[in-house]
């Protein structure tokens, strides 16, 4: 072992732009006050590191080690911390923003940016909004409170000429954009025509509503005020209102596309995640033989191989025949009807009754022969019964019992083992087998499905599930992607 005390790296003040300490050993170091933009510290190991009042812009740290590492009054735009260990790093005072970029430039982009072109943006935005609202209380106050009945006339004509003009803009918008959609790609070519047909549009949707309605208003408005400046405006002054609407329409409509898109595809790959990780987890709840079981069976045939050869070949051959069961079915079938999962649990029983011979004793009752087809989820039984003769029957001089019985009641389907070894402990934790198949129930049918663990009247474990799920989840392996 080396004794050498290892300095940590000074490097204050320096101009490190562009460097590459991917994968250093770091620890302890100092880049105070240093300039570290498109710096790579990928799997670097930074634990207690100083890095403060340092440009960290577009700086990477991929599986980085920051535990406790100072980053206090540095700027952290755009930095990637990617499966970075950051247990008590120092953050305080950091500017975390991301920089602004032209392929930024959607709804979600500026929102979200807080730097200074989203924030001239936010104000831009706000402001044009005050002035349409303040623009609208203006009018309508004028409509209310003016004593001049050619004023009002005239702000009725403007207000609803207004009105008119919006619904024709965002009409002729709507239908516009789906056939453009379908037919144009380029992005400011839509804009373009879109702008063109707003402009005809509204100047002949103008040209009618003055000549039937507004034609009398504003001669003798203008008769009587000449002298106001407005009246001399050009006509194209007018159409900046209905060219925003439309092309902003346009914009956030498309914009709450691409986002429903996003949510969609996202929702989509969480969900089959999620089926994938229901999948794995029903794999990793399989039960398996336990390996115990097996060397206590091949130990008995061995010994049975001198002393009773007929024993030890009836053995064999339910041995053989429950392993047949276990691994002869595909692994993600993860039901099988309960005629099946009983068979499989005879055999098993009937292993077991070779080994312990008269101390065990076993039956098998189904009140109502219909439930034998109904699906379960595979293995549900075997660990079950494996339970009760190694915790129960196993610690027993006497004869032990076994019964396995299946009934139906009140539209619950009950599978029950019950046993006549010890009783179970007030206090006691569930096993791996126990846990297995309460994880499998909750992960197949949620609140519908429940194990309990009795002492009276008998010692028994019961399965309950709802008869009317069982059906709904038969399906359940084809659903879960291959």
């Amino acid at each position: 072992m080396n004794d050498r005390e290892v300095k940590p790296l000074q490097m204050q003040a320096s101009s490190l732009d562009g460097r590459d300490f991917s994968n250093m050993n770091l620890e302890n170091a100092d880049f105070s006050f240093s300039s570290l933009k498109d710096t790579n510290f990928d799997g670097a190991n930074l634990r207690n590191a100083r890095l403060r009042f340092s440009s960290l812009d577009r700086t990477t740290f991929r599986n980085s080690d920051l535990t406790n590492a100072d980053l206090s009054f540095s700027s952290l735009s755009d930095v990637d911390l990617t499966g970075a260990k950051v247990e008590g790093a120092n953050f305080s005072y950091t500017s975390n923003e991301r920089s602004f970029r032209w392929q930024d430039v959607s709804l979600i982009g500026i929102v979200q940016n807080q730097g200074w072109i989203g924030t001239l943006v936010a104000v831009l935005l706000g402001a044009l909004l005050l002035y349409g609202v303040n623009a609208i209380v203006y009018f309508t106050a004028e409509i209310f409170y003016t004593n001049e009945p050619i004023r009002v006339s005239l702000y009725q004509f403007l207000v609803l000429n207004g009105v008119l003009s919006g619904i024709l803009t965002i009409l002729l918008t709507q239908g516009l954009v789906q056939m453009m959609d379908v037919f144009l790609k380029k992005l400011w070519l839509k804009h373009l025509i879109l702008t063109i047909a707003i402009v005809i549009a509204n100047n002949l949707f103008g040209i009618i509503f003055f000549s039937y309605f507004g034609t009398d208003i504003l001669l003798e408005y203008g008769s009587r005020y000449p002298e106001e400046a407005a009246q001399n405006a050009p006509w194209y002054w007018y159409m900046w209102g209905p060219i925003l609407v439309a092309n902003a329409f346009y914009y956030l409509r498309r914009e709450g596309q691409q986002l429903s898109r996003k949510i969609s595809d996202q929702e989509y790959q969480l969900l089959n995640l999620e089926k994938l990780k229901t999948r794995a987890e029903l794999d990793a709840l399989q039960a398996r033989i336990n390996p115990h079981f097996l060397y206590n069976s091949l130990n008995s045939i061995a010994s049975l191989v001198h002393e009773d050869p007929d024993k030890a070949e009836e053995m064999t051959l339910l041995l053989s025949k429950l392993f047949r069961y276990t691994t002869g079915r595909k692994t993600n079938d993860y039901f099988d009807t309960i005629e099946n999962e009983l068979e499989m649990v005879e055999t098993y029983l009937q292993v077991e009754k070779v080994r312990f011979g008269d101390r065990l004793r076993f039956s098998v009752e189904v009140m109502d022969d219909g439930l034998r087809q109904l699906q379960v989820p595979k293995f549900i039984l075997q660990p079950i019964v494996e339970n009760a003769i190694k915790h129960g029957i196993s610690r027993m001089a006497e004869e032990g019992n076994i019964v396995v019985r299946i009934y139906e009641e009140d539209s619950w389907l009950h599978l029950c083992v019950h046993d006549n070894g010890p009783a179970f402990p007030e206090t006691m934790g569930a096993g791996y087998g126990i846990r297995s198949i309460q994880d499998k129930l909750k992960l197949l049918y949620g609140d519908d499905a429940r194990l309990e663990l009795h002492n009276e009247p008998r010692k028994t474990v019961n399965i309950a599930i709802q008869k009317s799920v069982i059906g709904q989840h038969q399906n359940f392996s084809h659903a879960v992607p291959a």
